[in-house]
């Protein structure tokens, strides 16, 4: 490099200073007070246009248009400030503009006046690392489409520009039916390669102002400013939508998917980043939920419900924040020794006014609004590390009993949650026992199949909670990997007087005998309820007869008494 800071620039051993200035490998320039080059080394000629056309022109002729204004501060900065300016920008080359380090310094000349030496770097290759480095930073690797970084910044952008000018914007959650079951079959490759093409046919129906962003496995988002009215959303949903209905033709191979979206407006529905992505989310869900290859709008009155539940759907956003949630655990115990042997974990929201509010009225708003997946991430982990406290008080090996909701079992990160949470506390598989309903193996089977087929190698155990209330197929007992039965409180609240529960009751335990599954009686709450259970073959109960549902200290206490709280009254009995 070229840097010189003399009074006067003078060349040793009688070399003139041009001389020694084409030794230098950057391309220098020397210019008078004015910018005009009245001097360019070899390198200099090579990179412009030609030797004629260097000297007498100002530096700036050689400069792209956008850069000019920053070279000529770059100028002003080194007569002003006696420093060297260093510069980057874009010089006009024959083959093109490249990008260049001008480091502009001021010196002496022979007439006591000064003059300018520029040095100019080639850093188009280190450039060009940059922005392919802050590509990445903000783009998807895989689709070229913003990620979930760009995506937050041009919601925030949307968001500051609504506040100003008073006109809403919306915002898009598409997913594609049927990916997985391509990805599956056919491998990553091929499944890559359809999120390619579909990322590029949805972006075909957009605007330039919207954007279009790839935020994880087949999941899109669009954000469309100035777009609110219904009638327009859904012609821009119907139009992604014909896309994907065209056939795919990858590697040889012709597939057919389609794609479900969900739409949030601002400020209808919702004003934060938060709020807008989470309600277009629930949406998203409901469009899948009836039917798929559709668009449905959210709809607070009728995904939320009563007008009080808005109001705590937005309390439930601070409860997060907050820490306002806790587990509590109900004693699950072998119906023959009546020795304790896990714990059901149970959520419960400590509400700072209302007090303790019922997982019966927040579950399926969180459930609706995209919350549940968090909840339940936060669940299997703080389960997992209290269950080995209350071993710790026991002096035995304990279980613990978690619930799965159907959302979290479809989420791609429900298996690393479930690892996460296994690591941080050191559990071993056979101590944690996941519970799913019937409708999430009816509802995707080979999505479900897949899934519980991966975590039974982990040794962790699936139970079927409420047995019997669901689809009741039975087909799924022995195509999924299946642990236990949970008998739902239904049939069991009237035993042993009811015939229909009792034959019922029976089928159920001699079934799961058959098929080596463990049975587990919920709602149990009398002695002759456990009396009938335990001569027909169940195996574990849980009820009130076995305790309510108790904080951690109070369930250590249990643990190491060995007495469980006394039966407690009919009206105090809650969920």
């Amino acid at each position: 490099m070229f840097s010189l800071r003399t009074e006067q620039l003078h060349a040793p051993n009688g070399l003139s200073m041009e001389s020694l200035l084409e030794l230098a490998g950057d391309a220098v320039f020397r210019l008078d007070r004015s910018g005009n080059i009245f001097f360019g080394s070899r390198r200099a000629h090579l990179l412009l246009d030609g030797a004629d056309a260097v000297p007498g022109a100002h530096l700036t002729r050689y400069i792209a248009p956008e850069d000019v204004a920053a070279v000529e501060a770059g100028l002003v900065e080194a007569t002003e400030s006696d420093t060297t300016a260093r510069i980057n920008a874009r010089m006009s080359l024959r083959d093109g503009a490249h990008w260049f380090e001008l480091q502009i310094t001021r010196c002496a000349s022979e007439d006591r006046q000064y003059e300018f030496l520029v040095v100019a770097r080639d850093i188009a290759e280190q450039h060009a690392t940059e922005e392919r480095l802050r590509h990445l930073a903000t783009h998807d690797d895989l689709t070229g489409l913003p990620n979930r970084a760009l995506l937050s910044d041009r919601l925030r952008m949307a968001l500051a520009q609504a506040r100003r000018v008073g006109i809403g914007f919306s915002v898009l959650a598409l997913d594609l039916d049927g990916f997985k079951k391509v990805n599956d079959a056919l491998g990553h490759a091929v499944g890559d390669a359809l999120l390619r093409v579909a990322g590029a046919r949805f972006r075909t129906v957009l605007r330039n102002v919207d954007t279009l962003a790839r935020v994880g496995g087949d999941e899109f988002v669009a954000v469309l400013p100035a777009a609110v009215d219904v009638e327009e959303l859904q012609i821009v949903a119907r139009r992604m939508i014909s896309t994907t209905q065209l056939p795919f033709e990858i590697d040889g191979q012709v597939l057919y998917v389609g794609a479900s979206i969900g739409a949030a407006t601002y400020p209808q529905h919702g004003d934060n980043e938060v709020k807008l992505l989470a309600h277009a989310d629930t949406a998203l869900y409901r469009a899948k939920e009836t039917g798929k290859s559709r668009c449905v709008i959210y709809d607070a009155a009728k995904f939320t419900l009563p007008e009080h539940d808005v109001s705590m759907e937005a309390a439930m956003y601070e409860a997060v924040r907050n820490g306002e949630f806790r587990l509590y655990y109900q004693p699950i115990l072998d119906a023959h020794s009546r020795q304790i042997v896990g714990f059901e974990a149970l959520m419960r929201w400590m509400h700072p006014e209302l007090g303790s509010i019922s997982p019966v009225q927040f579950i399926p708003m969180a459930e609706a609004n995209g919350l549940i997946n968090l909840l339940g991430a936060w669940a299997l982990k703080a389960a997992c590390v209290q269950i080995q406290h209350f071993e710790q008080a026991a002096g035995r090996s304990l279980y613990v009993s978690v619930n799965v909701s159907p959302r979290q079992f479809r989420n791609d990160q429900f298996l690393q949650v479930m690892d996460d949470a296994m690591k941080l506390s050191g559990l071993q598989g056979r101590q944690l026992l996941l519970e799913i309903t019937e409708g999430i193996l009816m509802s995707d089977p080979e999505h479900a199949e897949n899934l519980l087929n991966e975590i039974a190698t982990r040794n962790v155990r699936i139970a079927i909670d409420d047995f019997g209330t669901g689809y009741s197929s039975l087909a799924y007992l022995k195509r999924f990997p299946i642990a236990a039965l949970k008998i739902d409180r239904a049939f069991i609240k009237d035993l042993p007087e009811s015939v229909k529960d009792a034959a019922i009751c029976n089928v159920v335990l001699s079934l799961a005998s058959h098929l080596n599954l463990t049975t587990i009686a919920e709602g149990v709450e009398n002695e002759q309820q456990l009396s009938f259970l335990s001569k027909q073959g169940c195996a574990m109960i849980q009820g009130f007869l076995t305790g309510r549902p108790l904080p951690p200290e109070e369930a250590i206490e249990a643990l190491r008494s060995g007495v469980l709280p006394a039966l407690i009254l009919e009206s105090e009995r809650t969920v």
